[in-house]
């Protein structure tokens, strides 16, 4: 029950910092504090969203939640495994290419080395929050591939909806303080989550 409890508390505990980070970044525009609380938002962010799942995977394991809740498993096995397996490609190319490109043409990182300019090229053309959507994507997958009731109702009830909460609460504001006037034209033309066609 341990890990059930962390998943619950790390999400709740990432969706308050994103909150409070929030408001108190409306109260104190400046580059330097974007900066500072975004470092902070990414120590949650792995600390409450990551850590857990990671955790679960070695202890209970992600397929025996359902057991210890006494949930029953989804149903069609071989059909939420080979969903999770398709929802699991997209995801981690999704994860890979937007760390290269980060990495390549903002010259940061995903977290705590924060990226000097804004990203619009690539898949980024497409989609603002290309990462974000891989990361939903292979939380998804993980739910399929265990066929765990558990880990797909907190993933859709929890991690995914406290995460975009952060996006939209949280980082766009931050973006906006450290990129200004680029990323608000950025921001215009390319759209949240779902990619565009072209």
């Amino acid at each position: 029950m341990f890990t059930v409890y962390y998943t619950l508390i790390g999400i709740a505990a990432f969706f308050s910092a994103a909150l409070v980070l929030g408001i108190w970044l409306r109260a104190h525009r400046a580059k330097e504090n974007a900066e500072r609380s975004s470092r902070v938002m990414h120590f949650f962010f792995f600390a409450g969203l990551v850590a857990p799942p990671l955790v679960a995977i070695v202890y209970p394991g992600l397929t025996r939640f359902d057991a210890l809740l006494g949930l029953p498993s989804l149903p069609f096995k071989p059909f939420s495994l080979a969903l999770g397996i398709l929802l699991a490609i997209p995801g981690l190319y999704f994860l890979a290419i937007t760390n290269k490109l980060l990495r390549s043409l903002g010259s940061g990182t995903n977290a705590f080395i924060l990226t000097k300019k804004i990203v619009d090229d690539d898949i980024y053309k497409r989609t603002r929050n290309p990462m974000s959507l891989g990361f939903y994507l292979f939380a998804l997958a993980l739910a399929f591939a265990s066929s765990s009731t558990f880990v797909l109702l907190a993933a859709l009830l929890g991690l995914i909806p406290a995460h975009i909460f952060f996006l939209k609460y949280f980082e766009e504001l931050e973006l906006e303080l450290r990129f200004g006037e680029s990323y608000l034209e950025y921001k215009k033309s390319v759209p949240f989550l779902i990619p565009k066609s072209r």
